[in-house]
């Protein structure tokens, strides 16, 4: 059998999916599964062992330009590049308009994605074969990718430990090795402050205080600050700077060589962003906090990870502004976090 998962983006939602891989692979041996993802996010797959092939889109560019050449000769190859695999079965687990697109453009018969009070964009509706409904037990983002998937196979997923591999190569474990071989011999947190959404933030007085408070139990570990934007990095060098010895902010690296990093460090501390879900998926220990989103539907799970939610009524609100921004930011203390890691390290 040959399957198809679409699902391009964002970083976050992919490694979510990343556990479908192995159930496919354990419910149907010799399955061959193949992937469609954005272009910036095409690393978080790449070489991974249980698929087959990788479909690179750029439908950021394709809309800029939708009638240059460039567009129409790369929209026709990836056409061409899908419907020659000749998929029994399409799962769309993106659920917007540019999923069905692509669904369409595959030519598969059999295509499933999520029902109307699921998708993203009703639109998708129009491009699926097949909707399933989820249970009310699926509440985690995981889940609902599983169910999805699930349904074909006739087999349920609750009680599987199923794995999240993200591959890396020698050359990145060997730069992730070269730096934590400059730090001393205790504990390596890292802390991620930056995400792309403001309601997401925390403050960096609040970062400073942590740091202080984790080097004065702990004054043989090391805190690395990781950053993705160019403002992230003049937030991570104030709180570095504000933190004192022990800190250091790391250069930016590739997203696998980050990935290696993330498997060696021994506590990843970050809001909801891309990072804390990558250390999540290899293994690495985890505190996070959430305030606009929901700590329950995408949050790391497992003894192995805490997660603090904000207290206020109005927390998961999922606003990108809002005018409780401080007020929010304050609800999430330098306690929460510090009894969060004494959880997980014990």
């Amino acid at each position: 059998m040959r399957v198809l998962i679409v699902k391009t983006s964002a970083l976050g939602d992919i490694i979510h999916a990343l556990p479908v891989l192995d159930f496919l692979h354990r419910v149907s041996p010799g399955i061959e599964v193949d992937w469609v993802v954005e272009e910036p996010f095409r690393e978080i797959v790449e070489g991974n062992p249980l698929l087959s092939r990788i479909h690179v889109v750029k439908t950021k560019n394709w809309r800029r330009h939708p009638l240059s050449r460039t567009t129409v000769r790369e929209i026709s190859a990836l056409k061409a590049a899908l419907r020659e695999r000749h998929y029994d079965i399409l799962f769309d687990i993106q659920g917007n308009l540019k999923s069905g697109l692509i669904d369409w453009l595959s030519d598969v018969p059999d295509r499933i994605g999520f029902t109307s009070d699921i998708v993203r964009e009703q639109l998708n509706l129009l491009f699926t074969s097949r909707q399933v409904p989820l249970r009310s037990r699926d509440y985690h983002v995981t889940d609902k990718y599983l169910r999805l998937v699930s349904v074909p196979f006739g087999r349920d997923f609750p009680e599987m430990e199923l794995k999240t591999t993200i591959a890396t190569l020698p050359e990145d474990d060997a730069a992730a090795d070269a730096l934590l071989l400059t730090l001393g011999d205790g504990l390596v947190f890292l802390f991620h402050c930056g995400t792309s959404w403001k309601t997401k933030l925390w403050d960096e007085s609040s970062w400073i205080e942590l740091g202080r408070r984790l080097l004065a139990e702990r004054p043989d570990a090391s805190i690395l600050l990781t950053w993705g934007s160019e403002q992230e990095k003049q937030s991570a060098s104030a709180v570095a700077q504000g933190i004192g010895i022990g800190a250091r902010v790391v250069d930016r690296y590739p997203l696998k060589v980050l990935v290696a990093l993330m498997k060696r460090v021994d506590l990843v501390v970050a809001p909801d962003t891309g990072p804390l879900h990558i250390a999540a998926a290899v293994g690495t220990p985890t505190v996070s906090f959430y305030r606009a989103t929901n700590g329950r539907l995408t949050g790391p799970r497992g003894k192995n990870h805490a997660i603090i939610q904000s207290p206020l009524s109005c927390t998961r609100c999922a606003r990108k502004e809002c005018d409780r921004d401080a007020e929010c930011r304050g609800s999430v203390t330098v306690d929460m976090i510090m009894r969060g890691v004494a959880s997980v390290l014990g």
